[in-house]
């Protein structure tokens, strides 16, 4: 391994807590972690990607994203059916890791070999647990292929070695003979395999790092006269083709991470939305820029020189819908379609936050719901930094990769999602609900969840108590069956080690019972006693190995509780 790839591993293993790992182990981490974010640009860790162990298929990392979203499990996927989309666009991601120095052809055989046996769900293959969660994934949306409407998944296999790749004739050869062995599954649309040698693994980790930045051509505008804590802002309009380069990537993707600000995520194909699609594909297409309020991005940095424009770090904080609908009809945009823009560079968060409310009252969004997606962030975020020392300082992350250039431990970052589901199972007796129904508790930001006179303290607790959970796991310090349990060990946890009902979260009671759990999480022996114990009571209610289908089920949480209360020691309610 080159020095400067062998830095930045080093860099990155204790960015995200993998000192105690294997070299070989680490890269693995490495190389499934900047492979899939040059495709899916979200938060997320690269131990919930990385299966290499055995019974892998010759395959270190696997990604699912469906519709933007990385799935994670089947209940996230029916949860998300659920939903009632219209239609499932899907990119499969394998990834094969080597730190060899050289691209081996029969190892590039072997990787393609083992991704056909991932398709084949009838193999005789041994494949481990990890795996068979990624399987389990893909059946049950070839379950739903009539929601194929944009056509089969596509299929991307990152083959990277610390090696030169040299286009060499016989690995070229190699490389076309397996695409067309993997098209002649026709299962996908699409097929692609990629080698990733030192330099290209360089460039991807650099880029993973970076804000996300855009050159576009803006000609058509005026600028906005000057306005205190505003560095510019201009309105105009631009081509619907042009502006469907800011938000998607390299690959074509659309870049979700870029509407992290946006009050509501896409709401599939409403009246409204409808009513846009409609436009798009009508005689008065052209009249676009006249019937559509436009699109609203805030840049906290922003040059530009004539009509040539460049901006890093920006969100759209209003216009989701119209991009989301402009994307899905890409194919049928046209050069006459043109799209109203309003562009603000400011690092000034109270501007910020105004122009999010005032752009967004434009649609019926309660009140309560800006609070939790703006002040509450924001009070999450000052409240988790100052919580703790620096050493078990957790980051809320209130802007999607906020941390990215920060040299923090990447594990200690806490995203909206994680921080609803660990407080929802922990102090709402809610972990079934975490992973089959978690739109059900995203419906409730606002109001019993992000409440607006809620302490920040059971949700600092709560993802205290997660983070402190999956380092046992990294660490190999827990075993890995029970990662399925991880929001019922959370309740049992409370339940084991705090006496009466939770107190009102609004309440200084909350303040002094969430204290006495964090003297037991804080504590690396204390916490993982603890966590033993929970175990303990999921090993009598699920014996051997917890199964998905009784663990993440309302009736298993009742029998939790009680199994909690009923054990010796126990404080009483």
């Amino acid at each position: 391994m080159d020095i400067v790839t062998k830095s930045l591993l080093t860099e990155f293993s204790k960015e995200y807590g993998l000192n105690a790992l294997d070299e070989d182990k680490q890269f693995e981490h490495f190389t499934g972690f900047v492979t899939v974010r040059s495709q899916y640009t979200e938060t997320f860790l690269p131990d919930e990607i990385v299966v290499g162990s055995g019974g892998d298929l010759g395959i270190d990392a696997i990604a699912i994203v469906t519709n933007g979203s990385l799935i994670m499990d089947v209940d996230q996927f029916n949860d998300f059916i659920s939903d009632g989309i219209e239609y499932l666009d899907v990119s499969f991601i394998f990834v094969q890791a080597e730190r060899s120095a050289s691209f081996d052809g029969q190892k590039l055989l072997n990787f393609v070999s083992g991704v056909k046996d991932f398709f084949d769900f009838e193999t005789k293959e041994p494949r481990n647990d990890d795996v068979m969660i990624f399987v389990t994934i893909t059946k049950a949306i070839y379950e739903k292929s009539s929601k194929f409407k944009k056509g089969n998944p596509t299929c991307r296999l990152f083959y990277v070695t610390t090696g030169i790749w040299v286009n060499e004739d016989s690995l070229l050869n190699k490389i076309r003979k397996c695409t067309s062995e993997l098209k002649a599954l026709q299962i996908f649309r699409d097929v692609e395999i990629v080698p990733i040698g030192a330099a290209d693994l360089q460039k991807l980790y650099s880029r993973s790092k970076n804000f996300i930045a855009r050159e576009f051509t803006f000609q058509f505008r005026h600028d906005i006269p000057e306005i205190p804590g505003v560095k510019e802002a201009f309105v105009g309009f631009i081509p619907a083709k042009e502006f469907l380069r800011l938000v998607c990537s390299e690959t074509g993707e659309m870049v979700r991470s870029i509407f992290y600000d946006n009050v509501r995520d896409f709401q599939g194909y409403s009246k409204v939305n409808k009513e846009i699609r409609n436009t798009l594909h009508s005689d008065k297409k052209q009249r676009f820029i006249l019937m559509n309020n436009g699109i609203t991005i805030i840049a906290r940095d922003l040059t530009h020189t004539g009509s040539k424009f460049h901006i890093e770090d920006f969100q759209i904080v209003n216009g989701c819908q119209t991009t989301h609908v402009l994307y899905d009809q890409r194919d049928d945009i046209t050069d006459d379609i043109l799209v109203p823009l309003r562009l603000i560079c400011t690092q000034n968060e109270d501007i910020i936050q105004d122009v999010i409310q005032a752009t967004n009252k434009q649609t019926e969004i309660k009140d309560e719901q800006f609070f939790a997606l703006t002040g509450f962030a924001r009070q999450l975020e000052a409240f988790f930094k100052g919580s703790s020392d620096e050493n078990h300082r957790l980051y809320y992350e209130r802007r999607s990769r906020q941390y990215d250039n920060l040299p923090i431990e990447k594990t200690r970052i806490v995203t909206q999602m994680n921080a609803v589901r660990s407080f929802a199972a922990m102090f709402m007796c809610e972990p079934h609900s975490t992973s089959r129904s978690y739109k059900s508790l995203s419906d409730r930001i606002g109001k019993d969840i992000f409440g607006n006179r809620h302490k920040s303290d059971p949700y600092y607790t709560s993802s205290l108590a997660l983070y402190r959970l999956e380092w046992l796991f990294r660490n190999k310090n827990f075993d890995p069956k029970y990662k399925i349990a991880r929001f019922q060990l959370l309740l049992a946890v409370r339940l084991l080690n705090c006496e009466g009902s939770v107190p009102p979260f609004n309440s200084r009671k909350i303040e002094r019972y969430c204290a006495k759990l964090n003297d037991i999480i804080l504590k690396s022996d204390r916490a993982e006693t603890a966590f033993r114990k929970a175990a303990i009571i999921i090993d009598e209610l699920c014996p051997g190995s917890p199964d998905r289908d009784t663990i993440h089920t309302a009736a298993f949480t009742t029998q939790l509780i009680a199994a909690c209360a009923s054990k010796d020691g126990a404080p009483k309610p």
